[in-house]
């Protein structure tokens, strides 16, 4: 196993404030390949019950200080084997807490190409910069220069012009000098925007950033990133101001240090000419590349925390329910999907049909209102699910209509679409439906995902999910993992039903790969449905440790051990069978009132002492005693049902609507009213106390009651506040 570097963790203590032993414990772990899922939920008493984000926290911090310590090693022996190190050198390099401390104070020693510095070293200039830095006082400043004159340096002038350049270069290579302007720059700087002379904008998405300046410290990571986009785009041309006045003081504090040297004015000429031509320009490289590190990092927490909140949406279980893919010429797509999620029958209807005078064929609406009534009373149909694209509004004008004049006992839900298209034309879709169409396979997919959001989803690329914010102008390698870890947090978190899991699903299971999940799938094709846990053992390349990783997040709920549809690791049978035991019960006395009780009375010290039992493992036997099939996702909120349809016509300002969280962004959060499009909670509109970002108030998929405060018919947008107007 490879020695961990003391000095890395010592500095992980003071950043994350987690003790040494945690850290230590964790990353053995980790390099014995156990997954994130399984240590946060296996090994709380070796962590001290740290969760997946500080394991991963742990994970990123530790690669970057391994990192940091082999570059300081490389610098220190590149700088050993120039003859230039010295022990105050080594020992700032040593201290350096960050990448680019270190490549500041090694760019002095670094070999440059052809440079205007370069370039007056070889005729022989660099003495003569010597002498200007060294701030002479004494002496002719003419014969001190002719000392420097050659064969290809014939001119006085010349000689200062090339020892200036030396002096520029110097100067600007020096890392305290760096630092303190980067540091200015990132709370003094501002950023600007200007409308370049062409028409690249024709809808004037980016006019709030035609002409605008912002203060670098200050700036909005969203604000950021829609700039960023406009520059691309050739709308606006970007610039990053220093302080330029403040910064060329201090250099000529540091450097002249108010003396009266025989060279003042060429070193103020030299300090002026590095500031301008090689200081600001990289300083503001680097601002703009730390911003747009800062403003990625947000968007993809934004982007996370959203695609967690919609993964854990609460399912809605035990119904029969109708998806429904909208659309107009092509008609509605229908599929009906049972409790278990199991296709009953697929149709298709017209309501949406035009006639050759351009109104909507009332034949067609009589038929497809005849449908719809038949397979909600044929299946017992309790919830109508519309996707929300195309005919989405129109398709749930006629659903209402049936619902109300035939007294159906159904609601109706609109869902989000977003990637059920990708779903739909996927080799996975194909698989699971080759005889169906892709609109037919979407409605399939509308259906389950209000039945088991998390099922579904999984079927998706998540980038696909649409509760993101510029996802695609953020690095897509750290989207794609951030995004990766969610959906496998949120996969072990509710656990896995291993005799109806899809094989994405498995395949997020803490442990398995996507070749083990097929095997899985195989191996319950040919031999039915899994009995126990420990059947799993006979996978084929499901091995040992793969068994360890996988079993406790996996669950049997008819099979012959009824400890496998509960969290509980088989490690644990034989001490969780003691506990029951001592509380004089059974594995079928699980979530039953008496143990219940049982638990409220149990000397939990005693259990600890007498089965050397850790807390943290004790605790979580004792909650799957109680409630063996809990699903944390009925702690979240589920999508609203609605039985009646609000045109966006009919909003006023100063009404009260009800709507659904559909995503949330820096600004603000997108909320579906039960009208044709999203209104807007602006953050300021959110709380009378200050917040921070919106994610505090709200959560994708949160049901708010919400007043309209303002709204445009003619560009459809509608401003909503969470504060009652006095």
């Amino acid at each position: 196993m490879e020695i961990l570097n003391e000095n890395v963790i010592n500095e992980m203590v003071k950043e994350l404030s987690i003790k040494p032993q945690q850290i230590k414990e964790v990353l053995d772990m980790l390099a014995d390949d156990k997954t994130v899922a399984f240590i946060a939920r296996y090994r709380k008493e070796a962590t001290g019950g740290l969760d997946e984000e500080q394991i991963r926290a742990i994970s990123d911090r530790y690669s970057y200080g391994v990192n940091l310590e082999k570059k300081k090693a490389d610098v220190i022996r590149l700088i050993d084997e120039k003859g230039l190190m010295t022990e105050e050198l080594r020992e700032e390099i040593n201290n350096a807490t960050k990448l680019i401390e270190v490549e500041d104070l090694y760019r002095p020693f670094k070999e440059k190409k052809k440079t205007k510095a370069t370039e007056a070293i070889a005729l022989g200039l660099e003495p003569l910069a010597d002498i200007m830095l060294k701030l002479w006082t004494r002496g002719d400043k003419t014969e001190i220069v002719e000392r420097y004159l050659n064969d290809k340096v014939s001119t006085i002038e010349e000689a200062l012009k090339g020892a200036k350049y030396i002096v520029a270069e110097r100067i600007s290579d020096n890392a305290l000098y760096r630092k303190h302007i980067r540091d200015a720059a990132l709370r003094y700087g501002t950023i600007s925007a200007k409308k370049k002379n062409n028409d690249l904008d024709p809808e004037e998405k980016y006019k709030n950033y035609y002409d605008s300046t912002e203060s670098v410290g200050r700036i909005k990571p969203h604000r950021l990133l829609a700039i960023n986009r406009a520059e691309d785009e050739g709308v606006i041309s970007v610039s990053l101001t220093l302080q330029p006045e403040r910064d060329i003081e201090y250099l000529r504090y540091k450097v002249v240090r108010n003396r009266d040297s025989l060279f003042k004015d060429e070193l103020i000429e030299a300090i002026d000419d590095s500031y301008k031509r090689l200081i600001a320009p990289s300083i503001a490289r680097e601002i703009r590349g730390i911003l747009n590190e800062k403003a990625e990092e947000q968007a993809i927490n934004i982007f996370s925390l959203n695609l967690k909140n919609l993964l854990l949406q609460a399912p809605m279980k035990g119904h029969v329910v109708l998806g429904v893919d909208p659309a107009f010429r092509t008609g509605c797509k229908l599929a009906v999907i049972s409790e278990s999620s199991n296709v009953l029958e697929i149709g298709v209807i017209y309501p949406n049909e035009k006639a050759k005078d351009s109104k909507v064929d009332p034949r067609l609406v009589m038929q497809s209102k005849k449908t719809i009534v038949d397979l909600v009373k044929k299946y017992n149909v309790t919830i109508i699910a519309i996707g929300n694209g195309t005919a989405s509004r129109e398709t749930e004008s006629f659903i209402a209509e049936v619902i109300k004049e035939n007294h159906l006992n159904a609601k109706y839900v609109i869902v989000s679409e977003a990637g059920a298209s990708v779903y739909s034309a996927s080799e996975l879709a194909i698989e699971e439906f080759p005889d169906l169409t892709v609109e037919k396979r979407s409605a399939i997919s509308i259906a389950r995902r209000i039945q088991d959001p998390l099922a579904e989803l999984v079927k998706i690329d998540p980038k696909s999910i649409g509760v993101g914010q510029y996802q695609h102008d953020v690095t897509q390698s750290k989207l794609n993992k951030s995004l990766d870890d969610v959906v496998v947090d949120a996969v072990n978190k509710v656990g896995v039903n291993l005799n109806t899991a899809s094989p994405s699903l498995l395949s997020y299971v803490s442990g398995i790969t996507k070749t083990v999940s097929k095997n899985i799938i195989a191996y319950r094709e040919e031999n039915g449905s899994f009995k126990s846990r420990s059947e799993l053992k006979k996978v084929s390349k499901l091995g040992p440790k793969t068994y360890e990783q996988c079993v406790g997040f996996l669950r049997i709920l008819d099979g012959s051990c009824t400890l496998d549809m509960t969290p509980i690791h088989p490690e644990s049978y034989d001490k969780a069978r003691e506990i029951l035991k001592m509380m004089g019960l059974t594995e079928a006395d699980l979530g039953t009132e008496e143990m219940k009780n049982a638990v409220l009375s149990l000397d939990k010290e005693r259990v600890i002492k007498e089965l050397e039992l850790d807390k943290y493992t004790l605790n979580d036997i004792l909650e799957a005693f109680v409630s063996p099939l809990r699903d944390i996702r009925d702690d979240y909120q589920g999508l609203k049902l609605r039985s009646d349809v609000m045109h966006f016509e009919d909003i006023k300002v100063g009404m009260e609507l009800d709507g659904t969280v559909r995503n949330v962004v820096d600004f603000g959060a997108f909320v579906d009213c039960g009208v044709k499009y999203d209104g807007l909670i602006h953050i300021s509109k959110m709380s009378t106390k200050r917040i921070n970002h919106p994610s505090e108030i709200l959560a994708v998929g949160d049901s708010v009651h919400a007043y309209v405060i303002d709204i445009d018919y003619t560009k459809h947008k509608m401003g909503l506040s969470l504060i009652k107007e006095a």
